[in-house]
């Protein structure tokens, strides 16, 4: 194998669940290789290095080992790159200002009784 489009390389290696989005990445300007936005019909030579940015603060750093143009598992896709991308770490939840967690009533104990619910509903819990 000499020539795999990146947005095929892509999709091989489980980065993206279809085709059509590693493309889309690539139109958009996500998928960069060597510090260049590539286009999804770039050629993936074995030793480029891509930064694929998932969310807005997290990108993956991949790097390729060998080429492949058939997807399959994801523990047979992993001789095919080299993932040098830091671990994901989600970002904390900020407290909603519909819900509070902060309720006199233990988890577990079931529905609350008629008053409970009116006492609730007159502190400001809902």
């Amino acid at each position: 194998m000499e020539k795999v489009r990146v947005d095929k390389y892509l999709w091989a290696i489980r980065v993206y669940k279809t085709r059509s989005l590693a493309a889309e990445a690539c139109d958009k300007g996500k998928v960069v290789c060597n510090s260049n936005a590539v286009k999804p019909s770039y050629s993936v030579k074995p030793g480029d290095k891509f930064t694929i940015r998932i969310q807005p603060d997290y990108s993956k750093v991949i790097e390729v080992v060998a080429l492949v143009d058939k997807r399959g598992s994801a523990e047979k896709m992993k001789p095919f790159y080299t993932d040098h991308s830091l671990p994901y770490v989600p970002p904390k939840a900020e407290p909603s200002a519909f819900y509070s967690p902060k309720s006199d009533r233990e988890k577990g104990s079931g529905r609350p009784t008629k008053k409970e619910r009116r006492d609730l509903d007159d502190s400001g819990f809902h």
